[in-house]
């Protein structure tokens, strides 16, 4: 069977609460035990060109120095994560931004109750996400390996779209 159709990778922060509540291992089990190849993983801390860069769609609102704050207030982890169709993958495993509002289930319906304290952060599309890994992951920090378990995830028809 041919991986190579199986190219879309996506990104996720764990965030300061998620790190601060122990729920690293929870989170990242979430999506391997959904099929999804980890390309890449690293802890760190963010600083503030980082977090402007990043949430430039809010940076100039009057919340913004508050979410800044938040995502300095202790190291995140990066995550880089590939599969088909991962994108839309994540978004759904990840519940909507109002976690109180997210279905149980979803990684913010179970283990958060805020807005901003939501404990992780996925890329909203296809395109978001080839910036936002880039921001986070330099190529070399990324591994391309065979993932024997992909039999066991996808048909062989559904790689060849």
């Amino acid at each position: 069977m041919d991986f190579e159709g199986v190219k879309e990778k996506t990104l996720v922060l764990i965030k300061p609460d998620a790190i601060q509540r122990s729920l690293v291992g929870e989170i990242i089990t979430r999506f391997e035990r959904k099929g999804l190849k980890l390309v890449g993983l690293k802890m760190m801390t963010l600083d503030e060109a980082v977090l402007r860069e990043h949430y430039a769609h809010i940076s100039d609102k009057p919340f913004f120095p508050g979410v800044s704050k938040f995502m300095q207030k202790s190291p995140v982890v990066a995550i880089c994560l590939e599969g088909l169709e991962v994108v839309k993958a994540v978004r759904l495993i990840t519940g909507i931004t109002k976690a109180r509002e997210a279905e149980a289930g979803s990684i913010r319906g179970d283990f958060a109750m805020s807005v901003a304290c939501n404990v992780i952060h996925a890329s909203d599309s296809v395109e978001t996400a080839q910036k936002e890994v880039s921001r986070f992951f330099k190529a070399d920090d990324l591994y391309n390996y065979s993932k024997t378990e992909y039999e066991n995830v996808y048909m062989e028809d559904e790689l060849e779209k």
